[in-house]
């Protein structure tokens, strides 16, 4: 994602490193220690890809990898930042607003603006960031940043939203809400709920209308395929779409697609005029029913049908292929080499046009399918995809 590149550190680098790693920093930049260190996760979406601005139900999960965020408070109003590769970059608060500041500041600034937006009071920080969240993989690396400041600001401010689900979900509103309006990324509120609001061991069945939660026991490792094709929702691409199923959801005479029933399909979307927005909508609706499935699935525990889930898993991005039109090439012939090394099931992950896959596999047995992805990448002489194992972790937290 433009802006939130950049402050990727090494996947091999432990949370106490970065933790360390962002006292350092901040030491470096700004002189003595912060107030504390606080960090959120990424998240990688299991299955649910494009349904959250649509009301529907998303079953997303928080992943290890974590952005760290150490943090003193200012009695100004004055906002200094800076990441792992980036010079201090200063930021007035009042100044904050849609559409300013450009880049990767944007992202951190702009939870300020939401929060005060909201009627909370807060004021200016000196904030360092370290991160080996993977930025333009589809992996939710602005979350990350977003959560892992709220978090802070809530404690140094005292805002007593971080102790409870209630809070956190506050928290995540007011994250979306710097994402959507301050950088101009239309996405739903997913990547952020995830990362507040995750718990180890568990994927969130999210219901993206009433932002309930359900925490769905995930003990599985996924793999997940990092493309390396550059991932963006601000390219006008996520926006077309959105506007498509607004279309559809208008033709069918509901509020949000997430409002048609699965039954009698085809016959209801007939009534969309639009072709292409009938598309989406079928990609929307069946996608629903595919997260209801997964999660009922997953509530079995350790009875869970995987070679189930992994079938649910491949119908997501057929249907993301061909009804949504967001893949590529990368992914597809990620997902297609995944599948044919014996993968119990393959998707895209994320918004599309680029990011990461992700691969259901037997535990132990994810050696040959990463050999199959990298020989097929090799064939076609692309960038080799980075590849690795996750679990689903924790939300975000304080570190020190």
């Amino acid at each position: 994602m433009p802006g939130a590149r950049g402050i990727l550190g090494p996947m091999t680098t432990t949370p106490a490193d970065l933790t360390a790693a962002a006292r350092d920093l901040f030491d470096a930049s700004f002189g003595g220690e912060p107030d504390g260190v606080w960090s959120a996760p990424g998240r990688v979406n299991l299955i649910g890809e494009h349904v959250d601005y649509n009301g529907g139900l998303v079953l997303p999960m928080a992943i290890p990898q974590r952005t760290h965020a150490a943090v003193a408070r200012r009695d100004d109003r004055t906002v200094r930042l800076v990441s792992g590769d980036s010079d201090v970059q200063t930021v007035q608060l009042d100044a904050v607003g849609p559409g300013t500041p450009g880049d990767w500041p944007a992202y951190v600034v702009g939870v300020l603006w939401a929060l005060e937006q909201a009627g909370h009071t807060v004021g200016g920080a000196d904030i360092a960031i370290t991160s080996d969240v993977p930025s333009g993989a589809g992996l939710s690396s602005s979350a990350a940043i977003e959560a892992c400041v709220a978090l802070a600001v809530d404690e140094l401010w005292g805002l007593g939203l971080g102790g409870d689900d209630a809070g956190r979900r506050e928290l995540a509103t007011a994250c979306q809400r710097a994402e959507n309006e301050v950088v101009g990324a239309p996405t739903g509120g997913m990547d952020q709920a995830a990362s507040l609001r995750g718990r180890e061991g568990h994927a969130l069945e999210l219901d993206c209308r009433t932002m309930e939660v359900e925490h769905v026991p995930f003990a599985h490792e996924l793999l997940i395929i990092d493309t390396r094709a550059h991932h963006a929702l601000v390219d006008g691409q996520y926006a077309a779409r959105r506007r498509q199923c607004e279309e559809a959801a208008h033709d069918l005479g509901v509020e949000l697609l997430a409002d048609v029933p699965a039954d009698g399909l085809d016959e209801r979307l007939e009534a969309v005029s639009d072709p292409v927005a009938r598309r989406r909508a079928h990609h929307i609706v069946t996608e629903i029913a595919r997260v209801e499935r997964s999660a009922a699935i997953l509530a079995q525990g350790p009875d869970a049908d995987l070679a189930e889930l992994g079938r649910l898993f491949t119908a997501s991005h057929v249907s993301l292929r061909d009804d949504f039109e967001v893949s590529c090439d990368e992914l597809d012939v990620a997902v297609d080499a995944a599948l044919s090394a014996g993968a119990l099931g393959a998707r895209m992950t994320g918004g599309g046009f680029g990011g990461s896959a992700v691969a259901l596999v037997h535990p132990g047995e994810s050696g040959p399918i990463v050999d199959a992805v990298v020989a097929a990448y090799r064939e076609r002489d692309w960038t080799a995809p980075r590849t690795f194992l996750v679990t689903a972790g924790a939300g975000a937290s304080r570190d020190a």
